[in-house]
C-alpha cells in the first residue's frame, strides 16, 4: 500500500497544496513550524478520522475557512482509490469515494497508516486513556466495523452517564425533582424509577463493552510477542518488555484509573477469558450491579472498557514511573512497530509516517529504527534538518518553507 498523491485545501497552514508521492522513502524537511507536520496529519487523519495532535477538528481548518478538504489517491496492489475527506468543525463531516458520496465511516480501512510522532511518549508515560486509544484505534485500522462498536459503546456511556449525574443531583437536594423532570435522564426514568432505567441501560453497555472488551483482550495477545520483540531490537540490553490488560471487571472498578497502571500482576487477559465459564456480558452485568451505589454517590459509570489500561512493564517492574526516557522511547516505539507487524500480518504494508522521531533518539536507538522500517513499501519522514534523517532511510526529499512545498531530490 501506498498513497501517490496528497491534496490539501484549506487544512492547517495550507490554502492549498498538491504533491505527488511514490513508493519508497520520502522525507519533508524544514524548520520547525512551517508545515511539515500538517501534511503527514492528513494522512494519518483520512486513516482514522483523528488526528495524533489534538482531540477536536476546529484546529484542522485554515483560519478564515469553514472547511478543510484532504484527498489522497490510495495504492493497495493493483487496486486504487481516491479518498475524500470533508471536514466542518461543529457539523458532519463529509467523504466521497471515487468522486461518489461516501459515508465517512465507510472509507475507514482504505488508508492504513502507522504513525510515530514525539506525541508517543505518553503511551509510556502518560494516562491510561492513551493507551486505550492506542489499542481501539489498532483494532479499527484491522476491522473498521469496529469504529460502530466503539462509537455505539461511547453513545451508552454518555446516556448512562446522564442519567448517573441526574439521580445524583436529586439525591443529594441541589435541585428539586420538579426541575430535574426537564433533564433527559431524570425523564427517561419514569416518575424516577431510577434503577428500573439503569438496567436497562446496564444491558445495552455490557452488550457493547463486552464486544470491546474481547476485542481488546485478542488483540493484546496478539501484540504480547510482538512488542517483546521490538522492544528488544530496540534496547537489546533493556529488560524484557510484557503486556498486561487491566480490567475493571477483576480490579474492582473503582475509578482509580491513573493508579492501576502501577500495580502488576497476572494478566486479566487470561483471568477474564476463564472466569467461571461465564461471558464478559454477563460478568460486566455483575459488575455494573456490584458498583450501583457508589455509581449514584459519584455520579459516574465506574466499570467497562472506558476506564481499563494496558499495563507496561520492563521485567517485574511497571514502564510508568520505573523506565528511564530512552526506556520509555523504546517502549513507545515498540508498541507502534508490533502495530505495523500487526497490519502488515492481515496484508499489505500500512504506510509508515515518522513525525520527527529521529531528533528525539540516541545514536544507537536511531539506526535500530532506520533498520527495521527500512524495507516497508512506504516510508513518509518528517524532520527539521537533513542530518536529522539516517543515511539508511535516504530517498525523496521535500523542502517545507514559509507555506511551500518543493521537491529536491
Amino acid at each position: 500500500m501506498h498513497v501517490a498523491h496528497l491534496s490539501l485545501t484549506d487544512f492547517r497552514s495550507y490554502a492549498s497544496v498538491e504533491l505527488g508521492l511514490e513508493p519508497g522513502v520520502t522525507a519533508f524537511v524544514g524548520p520547525n513550524g512551517q508545515g511539515k507536520t500538517n501534511l503527514v496529519e492528513a494522512l494519518g487523519y483520512v486513516a482514522t478520522h483523528s488526528s495524533h495532535r489534538v482531540a477536536t477538528d476546529a484546529p484542522l481548518v485554515r483560519q478564515g475557512a469553514s472547511r478543510a478538504i484532504v484527498r489522497c489517491a490510495v495504492h493497495r496492489d493493483d487496486r486504487r482509490a481516491l479518498v475524500e475527506l470533508e471536514i466542518n468543525p461543529g457539523r458532519a463531516n463529509r467523504a466521497r469515494l471515487n468522486r461518489s458520496p461516501a459515508r465517512p465511516r465507510d472509507v475507514i480501512g482504505l488508508l492504513r497508516t502507522v504513525l510515530f510522532a514525539p506525541e508517543d511518549l505518553a503511551l509510556a508515560k502518560g494516562d491510561p486513556s492513551e493507551r486505550r486509544r492506542f489499542l481501539d484505534d489498532l483494532l479499527v485500522a484491522r476491522a473498521p466495523r469496529f469504529a460502530g462498536v466503539r462509537a455505539d459503546y461511547e453513545r451508552v456511556l454518555k446516556q448512562r452517564g446522564a442519567l448517573l449525574r441526574t439521580a445524583t443531583q436529586a439525591r443529594r437536594g441541589s435541585r428539586s425533582p420538579r426541575k430535574a423532570e426537564g433533564d433527559s435522564g431524570f425523564a427517561a426514568a419514569g416518575a424516577g424509577d431510577v434503577t428500573a432505567t439503569l438496567d436497562v441501560w446496564d444491558a445495552h453497555l455490557a452488550r457493547h463493552g463486552a464486544e470491546l472488551l474481547q476485542a481488546r483482550l485478542d488483540l493484546v495477545e496478539s501484540l504480547r510477542p510482538l512488542v517483546a520483540g521490538a522492544y528488544a531490537a530496540l534496547a537489546p540490553t533493556s529488560a524484557p518488555a510484557t503486556l498486561d490488560y487491566r480490567s475493571t471487571l477483576s480490579t474492582g472498578g473503582d475509578g482509580a484509573e491513573d493508579e492501576v497502571a502501577g500495580e502488576r500482576g497476572s494478566s486479566d487477559a487470561q483471568t477474564l477469558s476463564t472466569d467461571l465459564g461465564k461471558t464478559l456480558e454477563e460478568r460486566m452485568r455483575e459488575r455494573l450491579l456490584e458498583v450501583r451505589p457508589a455509581e449514584l454517590e459519584r455520579g459516574v459509570t465506574l466499570v467497562g472498557p472506558h476506564r481499563d489500561d494496558l499495563v507496561l512493564g520492563l521485567g517485574d517492574l511497571p514502564a510508568r514511573g520505573y523506565a528511564s526516557h530512552g526506556e520509555s522511547w523504546s517502549f513507545a516505539l515498540a508498541l507502534r512497530l508490533a502495530a505495523y507487524d500487526l497490519l502488515r500480518a492481515d496484508g499489505g504494508d500500512p504506510v509508515l509516517i515518522l513525525d520527527d522521531v529521529f531528533a528525539e533518539l540516541d545514536g544507537q536507538r536511531r539506526r535500530r529504527l532506520a533498520e527495521i522500517v527500512a524495507p516497508a513499501e512506504q516510508v513518509l519522514i518528517t524532520a527539521a534538518v537533513p542530518d536529522d534523517v539516517p543515511p539508511e532511510l535516504a530517498g525523496a526529499r521535500f523542502d517545507v518553507a514559509e507555506g511551500s512545498v518543493t521537491r529536491v531530490r
